[in-house]
């Protein structure tokens, strides 16, 4: 049995380019970078950057390059593929990239979440912050005191 698979959670280095192919088919190129950090012998923090070339095809393309731009997180999941082309001069060309099957856009940089406006640019405001509902993220648990010998393990 053979396993292609490859999963990377990185951020983009650049925008994504939209493209057709003459069938009407919408492709995005993008390239993702991944960040590992260590120890060295001696104790040292060490940083490394992967670059990742990737390419989506359809509907996810024209999703991706509509709402990704240059420092956004996402995961990427789909399958490694090596294409080869002749260049202008004839010198045979090589590319390894991360075909992707889905990618999931991360969390926002700077944002406030959920996308509903900040208190700042929600104008002036009319009632204190104590009428206001707590967000709707927001779980409140019930006041109980809890018996460790009611839990059965």
């Amino acid at each position: 049995m053979y396993f292609n698979r490859a999963i990377i959670i990185g951020n983009l280095t650049r925008d994504p380019e939209l493209r057709s192919l003459p069938s009407g088919i919408q492709v995005a190129t993008l390239s993702v970078a991944t960040n590992r950090v260590w120890k060295d012998k001696n104790g040292a923090k060490q940083e490394s950057v992967d670059y990742h070339n990737v390419v989506v095809f359809g509907r996810q393309a024209e999703t991706t390059a509509q709402y990704l731009r240059k420092g956004a997180s996402l995961l990427v999941e789909g399958r490694m593929q090596t294409r080869s082309w002749d260049d202008a001069s004839g010198q045979k060309k090589y590319r390894t990239e991360v075909v992707a099957d889905r990618i999931q856009f991360g969390p926002r940089a700077g944002g406030t979440g959920g996308g509903t406006p900040s208190a700042k640019s929600a104008g002036p405001k009319s009632a204190p912050q104590a009428d206001l509902a707590p967000p709707a993220d927001t779980i409140e648990y019930p006041e109980e005191n809890i018996n460790i010998d009611d839990i059965p393990f």
